[in-house]
């Protein structure tokens, strides 16, 4: 026995370094990135070791062990993240973001089911990864809609697109794997909605858990930003009517500028004129300069939206629709004037503020009066907030100045609207090319993202940003794992042991035990892997009890896509990890329950769908 279990220890070490390393995920002590590297050195000393070889007798080698960090599925979804920082950047999802969060308003019930019955319908019939990355956006404006954390909404929006991938052929490509090997074993096609009946009874009955569960067992963790940042916090900003200005020739209705969203218009200088609320008879004309009090993300979203201001303010030109390619990408920060600072007393136009810090004053607050004058005319107080907009590189010089603290947390990129048509294109062609079949998603996300950075949707810098160190690391470490634990023979053990265990208690009892054990390992190994494992030992089971093989291709589909429990599981629990603030504890929590859910119904489901 003892020679035995010494003959196969590269099994026995791999299923112990697997268990230690989801016990530290589990424990969340040290971060995600060092356990999975840690994992990864481990497995590298262990089949270093000689005799440390696989099922087959050759030795495991590091080639083998770190091929992850060149997963298809991997650059994948880092391609994904490049093209879902494009349509962030670009703005190009603002309209759709706005409609759905503007009807939330008049039916909030209504608009969140709306919004998770179309990222069912799409992820049922594509690759569920882009839908996610398109709805990650809608989500965070419906959840601050809402008053709420994203991270009550960001898992319930992975797990219904998984659930949505078990109900056609095309869900997952775990579907088509398993499909693949009904057809080497067993000569059958898998027909397009075989597995549609019964997944969409589990997908419903996992949908009623997700939303009817999500507000008990998820947490409402808040965002750095919204501990730190203070909520309508009003700037006095000013906006010059030049010629062809969007603004010419409008009046006000109510006393208030329908044009200028969410603004408060306080003073409008004609000349010499200074024109103070009500605005009657007023009618805006060149030359005009409007004083208003406005957030700073109704002033963002005024500048985002009209790219031509956006050029006037940093070049001094007239507005026009389109931007020079000498504008460089511009950002907002917010800078205090520190105590004593040399700026106190002096007005932004005496300062020659442009000069001395290469950016421009788009608002001030204060927080003592209400401010009716022009914006270069007011005398800047110590405690003073301004909303700066400048280049990048421009705004970091500021660091070190004496005059000014920036508040360097609130620093964000203006989005660049101008090519949203563009950023919406290339997304929408790139889930066309996937869903229909002609090229893989590696190759249509490649070129996507490719693509973004080339029409200058966004730049090189920003699409680095973009590339979630956290997740290349812990898909990289679960691919290593699953590489150690098929090679050496652990998996394939793990799936005989469970059918020959069940084996006496019936066909019912055996499906049940296929169901949940491949639900159970494909948390830890890739789904992908899972499905190959098990789609064969599932049905020689079937042949060994004289049973139909399709009710037990199914059970591994099923099961396959139950990636509920782990952040690892699946590369969308992956995408929402990071927006929505989730632990690795908060899977196993909210996930680990709905696994148990969807086993039970398929339990109960399988004796009378199948006649067992």
């Amino acid at each position: 026995m003892a020679a035995e279990l010494l003959s196969h220890w590269p099994m026995w070490v791999s299923l112990i370094a697997v268990l230690v390393a989801i016990i530290l995920y589990m424990i969340d002590r040290w971060s995600m990135e060092i356990v999975s590297i840690g994992v990864i050195a481990a497995l590298l000393v262990i089949f270093a070791i000689p005799g440390a070889n696989g099922t087959d007798g050759d030795p495991i080698s590091a080639t083998s062990l770190l091929q992850g960090f060149g997963n298809p599925a991997l650059i994948t979804i880092m391609a994904l993240l490049v093209v879902g920082q494009g349509l962030f950047q670009t703005g190009a999802l603002d309209g759709p973001t706005k409609a759905l969060v503007s009807s939330y308003g008049k039916r909030p019930v209504s608009t969140l089911l709306t919004t998770f019955l179309a990222v069912f319908a799409i992820s049922a019939l594509t690759n569920n990864t882009p839908v996610v990355i398109m709805f990650l956006p809608i989500m965070s404006a419906i959840a601050a809609r809402m008053k709420t954390s994203p991270s009550r909404l960001m898992m319930p929006l992975s797990f219904i697109s998984i659930l949505a991938g078990m109900t056609t052929l095309i869900g997952t490509s775990t579907n088509l794997l398993a499909a693949d090997a009904y057809r080497r074993i067993e000569g059958q096609q898998l027909g397009f909605f075989e597995q549609t009946p019964m997944g969409i009874m589990l997908a419903g009955v996992g949908i009623v858990y997700v939303l009817g569960f999500a507000r008990f067992l998820l947490p409402n963790r808040e965002t750095f930003s919204e501990e730190i940042v203070p909520s309508g916090k009003q700037f006095v900003a000013q906006i010059e009517v030049t010629p062809d200005h969007f603004l010419v020739g409008k009046a006000p209705i109510a006393g208030m500028f329908t044009d200028l969203r969410d603004m408060t218009v306080r003073m409008i200088q004609r000349g010499e004129r200074a024109i103070l609320p009500p605005f009657e008879d007023v009618t805006l004309k060149p030359g005009d300069l409007v004083i208003v009090a406005a957030t700073r993300k109704a002033l963002t979203e005024l500048l985002a939206s009209r790219p031509g201001m956006l050029q006037q303010i940093w070049q001094g030109a007239d507005e026009t629709e389109s931007v020079e390619t000498g504008v460089p990408q511009l950002s907002l920060v917010e800078a205090v004037i520190a105590p004593g600072s040399r700026m106190a007393g002096r007005t932004v136009e005496l300062l020659g503020f442009r000069r001395l810090t290469s950016s421009v004053v788009l608002g001030i607050q204060r927080r003592s009066r209400m401010i009716r004058a022009k914006l270069g005319q007011i005398r800047l107080d110590a405690g003073d907030t301004l909303l700066l907009c400048g280049p990048t590189s421009a705004l970091q010089g500021l660091r070190t100045s004496r005059d000014l603290i920036l508040l360097e947390w609130s620093q964000s990129e203006i989005p660049i609207t101008a090519r949203g048509q563009a950023a919406r294109l290339i997304a929408l062609g790139m889930v066309i090319v996937a869903a229909t079949g002609l090229t893989s998603i590696l190759i249509a996300s490649v070129v996507a993202a490719t693509a973004m950075i080339l029409l200058q949707c966004l730049n090189t810098r920003q699409a680095t940003r973009a590339l979630d160190l956290r997740i290349f690391l812990v898909i990289a470490a679960a691919l290593a794992m699953g590489t150690a634990l098929e090679q050496t023979g652990a998996a394939s053990l793990i799936a005989h042991l469970v059918v020959s265990t069940a084996s006496p208690h019936g066909e019912l009892a055996i499906l049940s035990a296929i169901f949940l054990s491949v639900a159970i390992l494909t948390n830890i190994l890739s789904n992908a892997a899972t499905a190959v494992l098990f789609a064969p030992v599932a049905l020689e089971a079937a042949h060994t009890a004289g049973s139909e093989p399709l009710p037990y291709l199914l059970a591994v589909i099923y099961a396959a896509n139950c990636s509920f429990a782990s952040p690892i599981a699946y590369q969308t629990n992956m995408l929402v990890m990071a927006p929505g603030h989730y632990r690795f504890m908060d899977f196993v929590k909210f996930g680990g329950p709905l696994i148990v859910v969807i086993w039970a119904a398929f339990t109960l489901f399988a004796s009378w769908r199948y006649g067992l």
